[in-house]
């Protein structure tokens, strides 16, 4: 833009010397000189033998030649307006995510349609930066590059990456969509979260408390139900806790039984079977969420009941679920998103509970364990498969 500058002011020169200076343009010659060894400029030069009669020459103003003017002003404009390429463009908008563990299919659509309905089209106004861990451990690092990218928000999906993000940063936005951010940590009010994280909460301890409540009730004859739990992730002992308050009420033994990694379900389930339970709730953990169909397997293979946190477990093989609708939470998320690229602060965002759950019931599942699903539940189930 510097040497556009000075040949512009160059021209301003050159056209007043058009209009106001009595010598011929034949009287004159150009000479090209390189400024800073670079950019062209143009300069008068007399010659020699010129120089006496135009340093002497009267200066009068000429008669105005409309062409000329003409001229002048489309060579500045040529010169100084920068070409398309240079124009500025709209800033593209960066939004990390930190998923621990691929999510089933169709997840991330709700998002992406979430941002669609608002008016970022990715690609064009709006970039994602997915980060995907193989394991909870994972989100540490994975959670350090996001913040390293210099992204404008980053949105995590579970406590255990909601977490690490907070770790790495306190300056990024994050909407999260955790089971208990008070209880973790993460804020400490869901009405003014404070900090840099708000989002949407699944009350994981009431959650999972409704789930036992609906297996009892599918089958009535259960009295000793194992937990299939997850100890890395903080957000289950408080449900545990939760749910053996409720257990009394429900006619229910509890057994806990633990599973860090995907090497551990067998035996989990194995010692589910040595305690005589006859029924699984399996909490939504993404653990359980990437191995469904491996549990799944191991249920049938052990003729338990199951109940999980996910419609897609159900499709897989289990018995029943209940919990939120992932994609529509997700859809959700997008809405802080937008509010905070157009300049809210998410301290200034309350988070909201999911209220919205859906039940589903597999028949063919209840059919293969001998099992007959009481009418009440069919009638209230969102989905049945049969």
């Amino acid at each position: 833009m510097m040497h556009q500058a000075i040949e512009l002011v160059m021209l301003i020169q050159i056209a007043r010397r058009l209009l106001q200076c009595k010598p011929a343009i034949s009287q004159w010659r150009i000479r090209t000189v390189g400024l800073f060894g670079r950019s062209p400029s143009l300069q008068w030069w007399p010659a020699p033998n010129e120089r006496y009669r135009i340093r002497s020459a009267p200066y009068r103003r000429v008669g105005f030649s409309p062409w000329r003017s003409v001229c002048v002003l489309a060579l500045g404009w040529f010169l100084v307006w920068p070409p398309a390429s240079a124009q500025p463009t709209a800033k593209v908008a960066v939004i990390g995510f930190l998923l621990p563990t691929s999510p089933p299919p169709g997840w991330l659509d709700g998002f992406r349609s979430g941002l669609g309905a608002l008016g970022y089209v990715e690609g064009q106004n709006v970039r994602i930066e997915y980060q995907v861990a193989a394991g909870q451990s994972d989100l540490p690092s994975l959670a350090e590059r996001l913040v390293g990218l210099n992204v404008d928000v980053i949105v995590t999906w579970t406590t255990p990456a909601a977490l690490a993000v907070r770790q790495a940063t306190h300056k990024i936005p994050i909407v999260s969509i955790s089971g208990d951010p008070v209880g973790s940590g993460l804020v400490t009010s869901l009405a003014r979260p404070g900090g840099n994280l708000t989002g949407i909460a699944i009350l994981t301890s009431d959650l999972e408390v409704k789930s036992l409540a609906l297996l009892k009730e599918a089958v009535p004859t259960l009295s000793r139900v194992a937990v299939l739990w997850n100890p890395r992730n903080p957000v289950w002992s408080p449900a545990l806790t939760a749910l053996h308050a409720a257990a009394p009420a429900l006619r229910v033994e509890l057994f806990p039984v633990a599973a860090r990694d995907p090497s551990e379900l067998e035996d989990a389930l194995a010692l589910a079977v040595r305690r005589r339970a006859r029924g699984l709730l399996v909490v939504r953990d993404q653990l359980f969420v990437q191995h469904q169909k491996s549990i799944v397997e191991l249920a049938a293979k052990r003729r338990l009941a199951t109940i999980f946190g996910v419609r897609e477990s159900v499709v897989e093989g289990g018995l029943m679920s209940y919990g939120t609708n992932l994609p529509d939470i997700l859809r959700h998320a997008a809405t802080y998103v937008d509010k905070i690229l157009k300049g809210q602060k998410p301290e200034e965002l309350p988070i909201e509970q999911a209220t919205q759950f859906e039940l589903v019931v597999n028949l063919k599942t209840a059919k293969a364990l001998g099992l007959t699903i009481p009418e009440p539940i069919l009638l209230r189930a969102d989905e049945v498969i049969r």
